[in-house]
Order: structure tokens, then sequence, then C-alpha cells
């Protein structure tokens, strides 16, 4: 999408460790006039898909999933990082590496709302290793759940996560996908994806 791909060009930095900050518009503070627009090219992506859910994981994916859903006019829900008083023992847990933090965390969702029949879209900020999209694919997939696709605003696409889910015929579809991130700026995947 080279509306977005413009505005990583321009908002985005290559922070230490070689990751990409764009929390100046989609994870920190959000634009949001411009992350609809993102909504509606997932909707655009996976409308005849029967979605029927939207899942997320917390923090960053939220509003992405929140401002993606009203085109659909579905629920989301997002795993949780840590089990709260509100949420019961009855819950699907996956365990996920965090990438950006150097840590590991179990992700939960409270079984009544990932539903056997559901036909899920999972929504996320970004895809490189793969963890936690793996790890909302293990949720779904317990819960007796159909996975869609995944909808990612940006692929690391030099990284094995998106060639890893797309080996497992789950549909990806990244609105941005890095080639390369280095001391000569950000260049993106100029092919399609497959898969």
């Amino acid at each position: 999408m080279k509306l977005l791909e413009e505005r990583i060009l321009r908002d985005g930095k290559i922070g230490e460790g070689n990751v990409l900050k764009v929390d100046g518009f989609v994870n920190h503070q959000i634009d949001t006039d411009f992350i609809c627009m993102l909504g509606q090219e997932f909707y655009r992506l996976y409308r005849d898909s029967g979605v029927t859910k939207i899942l997320t994981i917390e923090a960053s994916g939220i509003g992405i999933a929140c401002l993606t859903a009203q085109y659909f006019h579905v629920p989301v829900v997002f795993a949780k990082k840590t089990k709260t008083n509100n949420i019961y023992a009855d819950v699907y847990t996956s365990r996920v590496e965090s990438y950006t933090h150097g840590t590991s965390y179990d992700v939960v969702v409270s079984k009544e709302f990932l539903l056997p029949g559901d036909r899920v879209l999972i929504i996320d900020d970004f895809l490189a290793k793969g963890s936690a999209l793996l790890g909302l694919i293990r949720l779904i997939e317990d819960a007796g759940a159909s996975v869609v696709g995944a909808g990612i605003v940006i692929e690391k696409a030099y990284q094995n996560g998106g060639k890893l889910v797309r080996d497992m015929g789950i549909r990806v579809e990244s609105l941005a996908r890095i080639a390369a991130m280095d001391g000569q700026g950000i260049r993106f995947v100029t092919e399609p994806a497959g898969g």
C-alpha cells in the first residue's frame, strides 16, 4: 500500500536493534484517520471471507483492530498478556515470544469469546519472526474456530515469520513489506508475497 510506505518513509524511524518505530502514527500515538484507511484496505482484502470476529494481541494491535472492525461490523477480541481478575479460569492460553521486548509470555483469551464456528481475522501492527501470529493461530485452533487470515500493517519480509505462516496455508496480507532496513534507509518489497 503506497500510502503506508510513504508514511513510513516520512515518519518512521529505525531505532536501536533495527527496530522500526512508527509510534507517532500506528502504535503509541494513533492517527485514527490514517488507521481507518488501513482498516478499509483490510476490509477490501477480506470482505468476502465471512469474518465473524477480529482477534489481536494487546496492546499495539487493539486500536488497529477496532478501527478495522467498524467496516466488518464484528466484535474485536484481544488476547491479554496477563491473566487478570476479570478473566476466569476458562481460557485458551498460548506462549508468545516478543521480538521487540526480548521476552516470552503467555497470552489468554476467555473461552466465551472464541467459539467453534467463528471465522477469525487476525489483525496486528507488525509481523517479524511470527511468534505472536502463531500464538494467535493456536488460540483460534484450540477454540475450534477457523483462521480466515491475517491482516498485518507492516511485515519485516527479511525475517521468516511471513513465510512460515504462509507455508502453513494461511493467507497473510501485509500492507507494507520491508525488504531491508539499515544505514541506507528503509526499502520495500515490490513483488507480491504469494500464498
